[in-house]
């Protein structure tokens, strides 16, 4: 007697298959799939539809339903259009067909591909599934470089608009100022450079009655509508601090889109992961500015001013620019009390140190009037040589720019090369494998070990070469590093004193080396300063 299968269809299409225009839409599998279960007699007990998912993991919504019924024993039938559409990860697709789907007893019918688990195992189906999960990394590639020069052509792409900004009604990506909602942003930046804290400003927006994003979006669109109904009416004017930070953070409000701010860790896992701030992509003027750069300028000065204010009131010039030259951590700044009379002397120690002490680190000790001193010496020297004769100290910075950028660059392409050789040796790898495997000579077990092993440095190569392809586009980028440095430091002429708004205009970072003493017990130290765009000139 003929088994009686009850069959699960399973439809899936993504987001990256509607942009590569596969002719594999829902509606054509649906038709294709019943058609074929009518003409074998094979009962459907369900359909498992996702749409819009990614083959490259498994977390989907309907796939693990599916699951959950295998497990309850209502299906013992799975059929898709092809094996692409069960997925295109090649070990977690071959896991379902050769190790899932037998062990509990489910036939698995790949239509368009041949593959039937009643007929036997495919010997053709491991190379099939090597190919999807190709195609899905060359897709996710071709998808990103699209998105790259769209952004680089100015686009602004998001769900929806920043509060003070609205998408323009004809052109795609493009923002426009939003006349109902830019007064708020207005008079937030505003409140800022006149000195006034995200936390007051909070307070004033919600004191006025000045609704918040979210209450924007509810009353235009209908969205946040679980913050809004059934709460208080205050709920519509609760701005919190972060959302103020964020915003006075945010350069769009200057004309400039950046992206890049986050991204997938790869391909196959979709979770975000933050990226440092030298990995974001800047695209300057892309839209209107709201904010004016001379308010611009005045409220992140007053927003660094605050940030390097101790529990004291006294305002900490260096923080967050002193570093460790062994663990890369900040040096904090203490007060040292001694004997009977209160005399304080300011001091950095590495703050590793000062944490877990010496096992992880070394003291770095250095005098907040020594390094105060250095500092101030360094930044008079170089404004001096720019007011004697400027295009001199351009050809300098140049000379030393362009073979410190040019050794980089050499460095990086070299790398480059090195890391997509190892990657096309790895995708020969896998196929190899996979022959081995089906002649017998890999196990099942080192086979899933070697597959694991190549499978991460696989995704950690993808990972270097972004990052390298972004530091070569950088590094092209930064030409005319040396005149936007020397346009800076002409503003100051007579210099004084030290401030934080001026240190974090002229200087990237300062990196402080461990004392030395010599046999006369004489004490030596090392700081270097890393210029803003220039690097180390000293």
């Amino acid at each position: 007697m003929k088994q009686q299968y009850n069959t699960a269809l399973y439809l899936r299409l993504s987001r990256d298959d509607e942009l590569k225009g596969e002719s594999g839409s829902i509606s054509t599998q649906r038709t294709m799939l019943t058609q074929y279960c009518k003409e074998q007699k094979m009962r459907i007990v369900g359909e498992y539809v996702d749409d819009g998912w990614s083959g490259t993991n498994f977390d989907r919504p309907s796939f693990q339903r599916m699951i959950d019924d295998i497990e309850d024993g209502k299906i013992n039938c799975v059929i898709t259009k092809d094996l692409s559409r069960l997925g295109r990860n090649y070990i977690l697709t071959g896991q379902y067909t050769e190790i899932y789907f037998p062990s509990k007893g489910v036939r698995y019918i790949a239509l368009n591909d041949g593959v039937d688990t009643e007929k036997g195992e495919s010997e053709i189906a491991p190379f099939l599934n090597i190919l999807n999960e190709m195609h899905a990394r060359q897709t996710s590639k071709k998808v990103k470089a699209a998105l790259n020069a769209r952004f680089r052509d100015g686009a602004h792409m998001c769900n929806m608009a920043p509060i003070g900004y609205k998408k323009h009604p004809e052109i795609k990506g493009k923002l426009i100022p939003d006349e109902d909602t830019r007064w708020i942003v207005e008079k937030i930046f505003d409140l800022a450079a006149h000195g006034v804290g995200a936390a007051k400003i909070c307070k004033t927006l919600s004191e006025e009655h000045i609704p918040t994003p979210a209450y924007i979006n509810y009353q235009k669109y209908g969205l946040y509508a679980h913050l809004i109904e059934g709460r208080p009416e205050s709920k519509r004017y609760d701005w919190i601090v972060s959302q103020v930070k964020n915003l006075l953070k945010n350069e769009v409000y200057i004309g400039n889109s950046i992206h890049y701010k986050q991204s997938t860790i790869s391909f196959k896992n979709k979770k975000l992961q933050r990226k440092p701030e030298e990995e974001w992509l800047r695209i300057e003027g892309t839209h209107e500015p709201i904010i004016s750069q001379e308010v611009w300028e005045q409220a992140q000065a007053h927003i660094n001013s605050r940030k390097r204010s101790s529990k004291n009131g006294e305002t900490q010039i260096f923080a967050g620019l002193i570093k460790c030259s062994d663990c890369g951590k900040a040096l904090r700044l203490l007060n040292n009390k001694s004997g009977s009379r209160t005399t304080v002397d300011k001091h950095y120690m590495c703050s590793t140190f000062s944490t877990y002490g010496k096992e992880k680190c070394s003291i770095h000790y250095i005098q907040y009037k020594v390094l105060y001193a250095v500092v101030l010496e360094r930044l008079r020297y170089w404004i001096k040589q720019a007011q004697a004769d400027e295009n001199k100290l351009l050809a300098r910075l140049k000379k030393s720019d362009d073979k410190q950028r040019d050794s980089e660059i050499a460095h990086s392409k070299k790398e480059l090369v090195m890391a997509e050789k190892r990657l096309k040796d790895l995708d020969n790898l896998f196929v190899k494998m996979y022959e081995d495997r089906a002649n017998g000579t890999v196990t099942e077990r080192n086979f899933a070990m070697l597959s694991e092993k190549y499978q991460q440095e696989q995704i950690k190569l993808e990972d270097q070469l972004e990052v390298l392809r972004n530091k070569l586009q950088s590094s092209e980028q930064d030409k005319d590093a040396a005149e936007h440095w020397v346009k800076l430091i002409r503003k100051y002429t007579d210099l004084t004193e030290l401030t934080a708004p001026l240190l974090n205009e002229l200087i990237e970072k300062i990196v402080v080396y461990e004392g030395v003493k010599d046999d006369n017990g004489n004490r030596t130290q090392e700081v270097d300063i890393y210029y803003r765009f220039v690097g180390m000139i000293d």
